[in-house]
């Protein structure tokens, strides 16, 4: 599964700030012939896509409707499948026209023209993944009455509108919801499901679906452009040149959700080179980018702190804790260093074995 977040925070369902304990989840088909993601959800993250009529679905009233979903599975601009969570998943969505609403999470399929076997192929394999991770996550039997159910059998059993998605489409390739629940079952047995990061219980200081804290050590991934949707760019110094301490992850006791992304505040920065902890860029920045390095002592799972001592070389070091020393340029390029030269006193991150 390619799950990727975007809350749609302006829209008026997320605005409203109801929560439900999910009992089942609704499969939904858009009934446009748009496999694109961008139409529903935005803004652009860098994956979507433009839309240039920016009419998805981040906006108080889509199209003049109260209207919203969890989750919405298509097309990115690049044409691979992805899954995009844009409402938290214990949040009351806005999408059966029923009391459906109250005890299931909900999910669009993008349809196309219908008729396009491989884009169905993989869109159905998507959602019984994501069910899959979602009956994992809130303990769900698929194959219980009442559980994974479309949107029009919420109709027949009166706790949704009158829909006929995707009983439209399912059968056009062969398949229908008895034969998804099935698929979601087999998911589920056979140990293929991903692991949910929710509602595992987190420290109060962990950020919702990241590992990270007050404290902990990051950098921000090559080629990011904005801090988050919408926001201003990157400077190259800042993913280059630094490693980024994380010191806020709430804002008023609150997750703090910037342009669709759960953001956390970086306010300390650290010289790559030299280890030197100075005032930083204090940005709010999309959790999405950053890499964990460490904690607040700068060790990391990954690797250890070395101070440099007189005399010391970048071939004894890795000779000494690598095994070694033509495993030198992996030091090099962790503490991105342009020369062999090295100083007393600084700071070297060494790879763990």
């Amino acid at each position: 599964m390619n799950l990727k977040t975007l809350l749609l925070t302006k829209n008026a369902c997320y605005i409203a700030g109801k929560t439900i304990v999910p009992k089942g989840i609704m499969v939904h088909s858009t009934g446009a012939n748009n496999p694109n993601l961008k139409r529903y959800v935005g803004p652009n993250d860098g994956l979507l896509g433009e839309n240039q009529y920016n009419n998805h679905w981040n906006q108080a009233n889509p199209g003049g409707r109260q209207v919203c979903v969890h989750a919405f599975i298509g097309k990115l601009a690049d044409g691979s499948i992805a899954t995009y969570q844009t409402l938290p998943w214990n949040h009351r969505g806005w999408h059966a026209g029923g009391t459906a609403n109250n005890t299931h999470i909900s999910f669009e399929i993008c349809e196309d023209g219908l008729t396009d076997a491989s884009y169905f192929k993989e869109v159905f394999k998507e959602a019984v993944e994501l069910c899959a991770y979602l009956c994992k996550m809130y303990n769900l039997d698929p194959l219980k009455d009442g559980v994974i159910i479309g949107h029009y059998e919420g109709y027949k059993r009166g706790v949704a509108s009158n829909h006929g998605d995707p009983r439209n489409w399912f059968p056009k390739h062969g398949e229908s919801m008895d034969t998804f629940r099935a698929a979601v079952k087999k998911a589920l047995d056979s140990g293929s499901a991903a692991t949910p990061t929710e509602p595992v219980p987190k420290p109060e200081s962990a950020v919702p679906g990241a590992e990270l804290k007050v404290g902990t050590l990051v950098e921000v991934k090559a080629g990011s452009k904005n801090y988050y949707p919408d926001s201003k760019e990157v400077p190259a110094w800042v993913i280059s040149g630094y490693y980024h301490k994380v010191t806020q992850i709430t804002s008023k006791g609150k997750t703090v959700v910037k342009g669709g992304k759960t953001c956390v505040l970086l306010g300390k920065k650290v010289l790559k080179t030299g280890g030197d902890e100075e005032a930083g860029i204090n940005t709010w920045v999309d959790a999405d980018i950053l890499t964990v390095v460490g904690d607040s002592s700068g060790s990391s799972a990954s690797y250890e702190t070395y101070t440099v001592k007189k005399g010391d070389t970048l071939w004894g070091i890795a000779a000494k804790y690598l095994g070694s020393g033509a495993r030198y340029p992996e030091i090099k390029t962790l503490n991105g260093l342009n020369s062999d030269i090295i100083k007393t006193g600084q700071k070297l991150k060494v790879p763990k074995k």
